[in-house]
């Protein structure tokens, strides 16, 4: 019971650090089209942030695989399936120079995956609470504690 424990811990923390990572990369677009940044500063701030988190999702999916968690995994696919289907495309970085045109969707599609984000981190939050909850009260009583 205890590696449970550890392991949905290691998950909150770690989709906490994508969410951390997307919200950082909204601000910097929103702070270019407010005029606050500079295209090119934009630009290299959010790429060096992009190729992480597409990094932290992908072990993200691969741990719910590999211990079993098929509904997480199931969650996390088509995330990453995309950022997989982006990288292979090679139009994941940002381009200083498009940066103006491609601005609107770039906050769309970060504003969407952050709601995605902010979802899997509330319900890897409630996993967490649950076997933290049944860690320390017995196994048949665990469950009454949820659905009084």
């Amino acid at each position: 019971m205890a590696w449970s424990l550890v392991f949905w811990l290691i998950a909150f923390f770690v989709n906490m650090a994508i969410f951390a990572m997307n919200i950082h990369q909204l601000t910097c677009l929103a702070d270019l089209q407010a005029d606050y940044m500079n295209p090119y500063e934009t630009s290299s701030i959010v790429n060096t942030w992009v190729v992480r988190e597409f990094i932290l999702q992908q072990i993200l999916c691969a741990s719910f695989l590999v211990t079993g968690h098929w509904f997480f995994f199931l969650l996390t696919v088509p995330v990453t399936c995309y950022h997989v289907m982006m990288f292979m495309k090679q139009r994941y970085l940002i381009d200083v120079t498009e940066v103006f045109r491609v601005l609107e969707a770039e906050k769309k599609m970060r504003m969407i995956k952050m709601a995605f984000y902010l979802t899997t981190l509330l319900i890897i939050l409630f996993r967490v609470v649950i076997v933290t909850t049944s860690s320390f009260v017995e196994e048949e009583n665990a469950w009454d504690l949820f659905w009084l």
